[in-house]
């Protein structure tokens, strides 16, 4: 059974090569979507070819509904999206993925059926197919290149459907076996390296040792050390100075 997360339908308008139509099963499931619809695929259906590049997403081609034409597939939705790359002459608003899909969210929050059609590999939807839609989709690709592989444009969609519904975390830091260091640590790391230095005569001459000692700490506070990056950092200070004293033996 397709989830119950609200969602638009994906229309796949007489798609040409089955291994296609898995790739966007399998790109639609990789952002949790699961309702397709399938417009008069060139192949037939099923399709083997469809099922084995599906992978773990062949729930999506087995529930997937099958239609003969556009108008059939888009009966029950009152906003559709065509996607397309080339100036089609027709008057309607032009959307880039991102705010085509936080159109969608919109409008399925209020309860409405929002589809989104994707055409054929060859050539794309025809002026007819687009004329059914309320709104074009259009990606921004290299002007010179602009052919995108029906998996893609559905990978690129759904990725925006995802960015628009869940909570992202846009960076984060994977941190291992260790923690942030604290402020102790760096205080006496800091401590440390001014005693150590200081024997060792760097700071030289005297009236800028201040100065120096001063870049020296907001050096440490810039960088973002963990515990064991201190731990490191003590070690290498120890090493040295055990390796000057055994030279000057």
């Amino acid at each position: 059974m397709p989830s119950q997360t609200p969602q638009p339908a994906f229309v796949l308008v007489r798609p040409q090569m089955g291994e296609n139509i898995g790739a966007a099963a399998r790109a639609m499931w990789n952002f949790g979507l699961d309702r397709m619809r399938i417009v008069a695929p060139r192949d037939g259906w099923p399709s083997p070819k469809a099922v084995a590049m599906a992978s773990g997403a062949g729930r999506l081609l087995d529930e997937a509904l099958l239609s003969p034409d556009v108008p059939d597939a888009l009966a029950d939705c009152s906003f559709v999206f065509a996607t397309t790359a080339r100036q089609r002459g027709l008057t309607k608003p032009v959307y880039s993925p991102e705010a085509a899909m936080k159109l969608a969210a919109q409008k399925i929050a209020a309860g409405e059926k929002v589809a989104v059609m994707f055409g054929p590999e060859r050539a794309g939807l025809e002026n007819e197919d687009v004329a059914k839609a309320n709104a074009i989709i259009s990606v921004p690709v290299n002007p010179a290149y602009g052919s995108l592989n029906l998996g893609q444009c559905v990978l690129l969609t759904a990725y925006e459907w995802q960015r628009q519904v869940a909570e992202i975390e846009h960076e984060t830091v994977e941190m291992g076996k260790s923690s942030w260091a604290t402020g102790v640590e760096i205080e006496k790391l800091s401590d440390h390296y001014e005693e150590r230095l200081g024997q060792a005569g760097f700071f030289f001459p005297t009236e800028k040792a201040p100065n120096m000692k001063l870049n020296l700490r907001n050096l440490w506070s810039r960088m973002s050390l963990t515990s064991a990056d201190v731990q490191m950092l003590h070690g290498v200070m120890r090493q040295m100075v055990r390796w000057k004293q055994r030279g000057d033996e």
